[in-house]
Parts: C-alpha cells; structure tokens; sequence
C-alpha cells in the first residue's frame, strides 16, 4: 500500500518539474527569440519533448504561441498571421508564416465570460 502511495507521490513530483522546465524553455524562448530564431526554436522542440516524456499537457498560455507543424516560436507580427474571424463559429486564426500551416482556435467561451463579467 505504502509503495502504491510514494509512486503516484513521485509521478505528480515529476509532472510538477517537468511543467516547470517546460514554463522555463518557453520563457527563454520569447527572451532569445528577438536576436536568435533557431535558439527560440530550439527550446520549443525540447520543450515539447519534455511535454511528451513526462505525458503532461503543455499549458494553455504556451500551446499557441508553437507551430503544431514545424514547431518554431510564434511572435504575432513577426513570424505569425493573427486575425479574428465572426463566420460561422467566432474564432481566431493564426497563420504561421515560416511553413504556412493555419492554425484555428475557438474563442467562444472567452466571450461568454465576459458576458458574465458585464452582467454583473
């Protein structure tokens, strides 16, 4: 029972480090992106190689600023396309211009908080 107890204590242990080194490449990624794009890029694909080792999902506030396809650092007006879009479904859409791959996220609930927030 006691080993049982101390592995599920040592995987959330190691999930824990590894989205901190996965916080800690992206970090360093947006710093050294302005002066060395393969370096910035560099981190992003080790970051995501953590990500998978330790199975852990990569947070939400650095899931989209990586290409799912050549997995290089996106800056918005640099080396990434942003625009909104109110067709169909409201949703932002953000071009990587290093390979060209569209990537389309929903935002639909981000405005239903915010109609919440005004309601009140």
């Amino acid at each position: 029972m006691s080993k049982k107890f101390s592995r599920r204590k040592e995987q959330r242990e190691k999930k824990k480090i590894a989205l901190e080194r996965i916080d800690i490449l992206f970090n360093l990624a947006e710093r050294v992106f302005a002066y060395d794009k393969e370096l910035a890029n560099r981190y992003v694909e080790i970051a995501l190689a953590v990500q998978q080792k330790a199975k852990v999902r990569m947070p939400r506030k650095w899931k989209r600023r990586y290409c799912k396809k050549c997995h290089s650092f996106l800056v918005p007006g640099v080396n990434a396309r942003v625009r909104l879009r109110q067709k169909r479904m409201p949703h932002v859409v953000i071009k990587c211009l290093e390979c060209g791959h569209i990537m389309r996220y929903p935002y639909l609930r981000e405005k239903k908080e915010r109609r919440k927030a005004k309601k009140q």
